[in-house]
């Protein structure tokens, strides 16, 4: 029986097929990202900084920038997330049925929203 060992995982996560598709997600989330936060009068060169993208996204759903902490904290993070993903999905002129999928294919929303016909509504917090 073969099993994957910790330190084989970034092998596993980081070479071929794995290391393509997540390759792939990266540059579907930064080229998105980037025209959907450029749409709601943020930089769009935020998207690559760590931590400050997320902030961002924060600023986007109209919630508070110390949102960011509480992505910190196991189980929070992801209710903070779906809040987050709702916010945005509001922000822009849409319902909750769009926040789900913000909150489920964030790459692929990102682009929809950053690319399309969308307007961006909320205040700028």
């Amino acid at each position: 029986m073969h099993h994957i060992l910790a330190d084989n995982w970034v092998n596993v996560q980081y070479n071929g097929t794995w290391g393509l598709l997540s390759l792939v997600w990266w540059v579907l989330v930064i080229i998105g990202g980037w025209k959907m936060l450029v749409k709601a009068d943020r930089p769009g060169w935020g998207i690559i900084i760590p931590f400050y993208n997320t902030y961002l996204l924060c600023k986007v759903a109209g919630r508070p920038g110390w949102w960011l902490i509480l992505f910190f904290i196991p189980i929070v993070n992801i209710i903070i997330w779906i809040i987050v993903a709702f916010g945005i999905a509001e922000n822009f002129g849409h319902g909750a049925g769009y926040g789900i999928l913000i909150w489920l294919f964030a790459p692929i929303m990102f682009l929809v929203l950053g690319f399309g016909g969308d307007t961006y509504k909320g205040v700028k917090a």
